[in-house]
C-alpha cells in the first residue's frame, strides 16, 4: 500500500527560520543514509533545540523515504503503553477486527520505507523496547527520536545536540563575525521580532554577547530573553539574568506548556527523576563550574541519607542530560551542570531545606583540599597542584565566600570565621604564584570587624601563628621596613625564594647548598617569625617588603 509522491506532508511547519547547526544536521543526515543505522536519538537538555533540529533533518530526508516522514508527538502522554497507539493514530490506523493495534502497525510498516520522528520520548522511555521490536520486524523502517534521556537499546545511535556556538566576551570579533555565532544570530532574530529596529552595534555588542554566554547558548533561553527587550534595555536584561528562571517566560499561545517558561522546561526533566536522583541533582547544584566525582562522593558521604550509590546516580543524571562530563587529555573527568539548570537545582535545594548543610560540607571539603595543596605546593608535584587549584578556583572562591558570611554572624560564627582564615592562609601561596593576591584581601568588612570578639564568644582556640599573620594589618606604605625578626642573611635569602614559589630542591641548587641545609634554614626562620607554613612565611615577606 505505497503512498503517492504527492502525499500530504506529515511534518509541522515551523514559524521561524532554522538557525545554525549545519555540521550537526549534516552529520545526522549522513547517519540515516547508512544502511546499518536505523535508530538515531537526538539527546540533550531541555531547551537545547532537539525538536527543531530533528524536524530540519527530517525535512531534508523526505526524498529518501518513499512512504513518508511522520512526526509523532509524545509530549501529551506519560504512559509507555500509549506509545504504540499514538504512533498508530498518527499513521491513521485504528483497531479493527481480531488484529491488535500493534499487529496492524507492524503489517502497515513491514514493507514501507518510512521515517518516524518520535518527539519527547523521555517520559515514556520504558517504551523503548516497543520501538526496538518494530525495527526488528519492519526492515525498511527508520526512526529518529528526540529525548532528554537515551533509550538504551542495542540499535540506538546517540547524537548529542550541542548548545549554540558562543563568542568569547573578552575577545569580541567585528560585528559581522559576531553575528555569525549561532546564539547571537538567534538573539538578533528574535529581538527584531519584538523590536524591528533592534540592531547590534559596537556599543551594545559586549552586552549581547554576555547575555548569550550567561544563558549557556540554550536556544529556548536565548529566545525568551530576546523577547524581553521589548520592555527592558539590554543592560537591564543582563542584570536581571541573576533571576533568569523568573525572567524568562513566554506568552506565546502556540508553544507547548513545558516550553513556555525556562522553569517549566527544567521542571519537566526534574519530575522524571526518582526521589534519590532528585536529591543528588539538588546537591550537585552547590558546585560552581563543575567538580570531580571524588568531590561529589566526599560530600555525599559527609551528608549521608542517600541510598543511591553516587556513581550510579551520576551516570543516570548524565544519561538524562542534567549533568555533563568533560575531560582534557591527562586530566580527570569533571562533572558540569549548565548554569541555567544549576539555578533550578539551587532553588530546589532551598525548598528541601538542605542548603546550609550542603554548603558546610562543600566548604569543609574544599578547605581540606586547599590545606592538602598548601603542603604539596612546596614539593615535586607543585605544577599538578597549581593546575588542580586553578580548576577548582570557583569552588574555592564560593567556599570562602560562604565561610566569610557565616563567620560574620554575631552568634555562632566563630568556627566559620576560623575556617575562613584557614582557607585564606592555605590559598595564599597559590594566589601569589598566580597573581591573585587581591582575592585574599577582598574580605567583607563584617567578618573581620570584630573577629576576635566572635572567636572569643565561641570559646575558640587561640588562632594559629599563620592565621594571625593573615589577620594582622599590612605595614604602612611609607617609612623604613621593620627589621626581619633577627633573621640571618642566608635565612632572608631562603625566605625570599620561598615567597617566590621555589621548592626546597630549587633553593638548594640556586644557593649551592644541600636540601638538608635548606630545611634547617626554613625551620629556623619559621621559628623566628612565629609561622608554620610557606603561605604565612610568604605573607611575612610581602608585608615586610623583602621581595
Amino acid at each position: 500500500m505505497a503512498q503517492s509522491a504527492d502525499f500530504p506532508p506529515h511534518l509541522p511547519i515551523q514559524p521561524t527560520p532554522f538557525i545554525g547547526r549545519e555540521k550537526e544536521v549534516d552529520a545526522v543526515h549522513h547517519l540515516f543514509l547508512r544502511e546499518d543505522v536505523r535508530l538515531v536519538t537526538l539527546t540533550g537538555p531541555g531547551g537545547v533545540g532537539k525538536t527543531r533540529m530533528a524536524l530540519h533533518v527530517a525535512e531534508q530526508l523526505r526524498a529518501h523515504f518513499a512512504d513518508g516522514v511522520w512526526f509523532v508527538s509524545l509530549a501529551p502522554i506519560s504512559d509507555p503503553d500509549l506509545v504504540i497507539p499514538t504512533i498508530a493514530q498518527t499513521l491513521g490506523l485504528w483497531e479493527a477486527g481480531e488484529r491488535s493495534l500493534l499487529e496492524q502497525l507492524q503489517v502497515f510498516l513491514r514493507e514501507r520505507q518510512v521515517l518516524l520522528l518520535l518527539d519527547n520520548f523521555e517520559q515514556v522511555v520504558r517504551a523503548a523496547m516497543h520501538v526496538a521490536n518494530l525495527l526488528t520486524i519492519c526492515s525498511h523502517l527508520k526512526v529518529l527520536v528526540t529525548s532528554r534521556e537515551v533509550l538504551h537499546v542495542r540499535a540506538e545511535c546517540e547524537f548529542t545536540v550541542p548548545k549554540l556556538s558562543l563568542p568569547d566576551p573578552k575577545r569580541l570579533p567585528d560585528l559581522v563575525s559576531l553575528s555569525q555565532y549561532e546564539a547571537v544570530a538567534l538573539f538578533i532574530q528574535r529581538a527584531q521580532a519584538a523590536r524591528p529596529e533592534f540592531q547590534v552595534t559596537n556599543a551594545n555588542a559586549p552586552v549581547v554577547a554576555e547575555i548569550c554566554v550567561r544563558l549557556d547558548g540554550l536556544p529556548l533561553a536565548v529566545e525568551l530573553a530576546a523577547t524581553r527587550i521589548k520592555l527592558l534595555p539590554l543592560r537591564a536584561l543582563l542584570t536581571r539574568l541573576g533571576q533568569r528562571l523568573q525572567l524568562l517566560t513566554s506568552s506565546a499561545r502556540d508553544v507547548p506548556a513545558h516550553q513556555q517558561t525556562l522553569r517549566n522546561t527544567i521542571q519537566w526533566s526534574y519530575d522524571l527523576l526518582d526521589a534519590q536522583e532528585q536529591q543528588l541533582f539538588c546537591r550537585l547544584s552547590v558546585f560552581v563550574s563543575g567538580c570531580t566525582l571524588e568531590a561529589v562522593e566526599a560530600i555525599s558521604a559527609a551528608l549521608g541519607n542517600a541510598t543511591l550509590p553516587v556513581l550510579d546516580g551520576v551516570v543516570s543524571l548524565i544519561d538524562k542530560n542534567l549533568l555533563q562530563q568533560t575531560a582534557q587529555e591527562g586530566e580527570e573527568i569533571r562533572l558540569l551542570m549548565l548554569e541555567t539548570i544549576r539555578e533550578y537545582g539551587w532553588e530546589a535545594l532551598a525548598e528541601r531545606q538542605e542548603r546550609e548543610a550542603i554548603q558546610a560540607a562543600h566548604a569543609a571539603y574544599y578547605l581540606a583540599l586547599a590545606e592538602e595543596a598548601e603542603r604539596a605546593l612546596g614539593g615535586p608535584q607543585q605544577l599538578l597542584w597549581l593546575e588542580r587549584l586553578e580548576r577548582e578556583y570557583d569552588n574555592l572562591h564560593a567556599a570562602l565566600h560562604w565561610l566569610r558570611l557565616q563567620g560574620s554572624r554575631v552568634e555562632g560564627g566563630g568556627e566559620a570565621a576560623e575556617q575562613a582564615l584557614r582557607l585564606e592562609t592555605a590559598l595564599s601561596w597559590f594566589w601569589i604564584m598566580r597573581g591573585y593576591q587581591n582575592d585574599g584581601r577582598r574580605r567583607p568588612r563584617p567578618l573581620f570587624l570584630d573577629l576576635e570578639e566572635a572567636l572569643s564568644a565561641q570559646e575558640a582556640e587561640p588562632m594559629s601563628p599563620s592565621t594571625e599573620a593573615w589577620q594582622s594589618p599590612a605595614p604602612p606604605a611609607r617609612g623604613t621596613p621593620p627589621a626581619p625578626a633577627g633573621l640571618t642573611g642566608r635565612e632572608v635569602e631562603v625566605l625570599r625564594l620561598i615567597a617566590q614559589g621555589w621548592t626546597d630542591a630549587q633553593i638548594a641548587e640556586h644557593l649551592v647548598i644541600s636540601p638538608r641545609t635548606v630545611n634547617h634554614h626554613t625551620t629556623s626562620l619559621y621559628s623566628k617569625l612565629g609561622v608554620s607554613s610557606r603561605a604565612a612565611a610568604t605573607r611575612y615577606a610581602l608585608e615586610h617588603h623583602l621581595l
